[in-house]
């Protein structure tokens, strides 16, 4: 009985995605005079304001992945926004020019914060379609620790969720700002997300009371989520399909919480 019943609710989920009509569009918008350009994904077939996430991309910068995100957050029923931290048109090529982006903003967190800020404030500008009450944040890599750093500025999140983030932050103190509640998910084996870095953010979520939760992943290095990334460990950043769709069903299941 319970796997026919398992089975009914996995085919509802499927007919659901089906009959989604999702919505596509690009959308401009400003920090501080700098010019953003970011993504909107949304079913066109729901009616009424929904939950809002915002979705923040890895090192190179918005692109197809953060978008294909946008896209499957739209047929769960959510209204995704994948913002843009570097600027219109600024999508680095090389490793070193994504280490080089992503440097920047690592070293000026005040920017970084006012950039995500701008991204959730075009989306709360939608009140045709997101409830303003149910807005989370998530992140990949580089997106993971911008999505922190937004929850730490006090933004009002109902929820983020880090996807193989960096955790480390300059003031750990201001993890009192944090308003909603915190879902971490690492790779055990990350080499750049080291052991020292995962029990600092424990320490830091603990002694600021934050609601927080970590899954670790064993096996999996950084970037687990990403098949650009390839098959091989050994590099340090590499595709786990197990990791990838246990972390996604973490993340469901943490929006159904604080979302409820």
């Amino acid at each position: 009985m319970k796997i026919l019943f398992s089975g009914i609710l996995s085919f509802l989920s499927l007919a659901v995605a089906a009959s989604a009509q999702i919505v596509r569009e690009t959308v401009e918008y400003q920090q501080d005079g700098t010019p953003l350009e970011g993504y909107l994904a949304y079913d066109g077939s729901v009616k009424g304001p929904r939950p809002g996430v915002i979705v923040v991309h890895e090192w190179n910068g918005l692109g197809d992945y953060v978008k294909m995100r946008a896209d499957e957050l739209a047929r769960l029923g959510y209204v995704a926004l994948a913002i843009d931290i570097y600027g219109k048109g600024v999508r680095p090529a090389t490793p070193q020019e994504m280490a080089a982006q992503a440097s920047k903003y690592r070293n000026d967190i005040p920017l970084m914060r006012a950039r995500a800020k701008a991204g959730l404030d075009e989306l709360l500008k939608r009140t045709d379609l997101v409830d303003p009450t149910k807005i989370a944040a998530i992140g990949y890599c580089f997106g993971g620790g911008v999505a922190l750093e937004l929850a730490r500025s006090g933004a009002a999140l109902a929820g983020v969720a880090s996807f193989h983030g960096n955790l480390d932050t300059p003031d750990p103190s201001d993890a009192r700002n944090i308003k909603g509640k915190v879902l971490v998910l690492h790779g055990g084996s990350d080499p750049y997300v080291t052991r020292d870095k995962v029990a600092a953010f424990e320490a830091e979520m603990t002694n600021a009371g934050v609601d927080w939760q970590m899954i670790v992943y064993g096996g999996a290095v950084h970037g687990f989520t990403n098949p650009n990334n390839g098959n091989d460990p050994s590099k340090g950043a590499a595709y786990n399909e197990k990791a990838d769709r246990r972390s996604w069903e973490a993340m469901r299941q943490f929006f159904g919480e604080i979302f409820k």
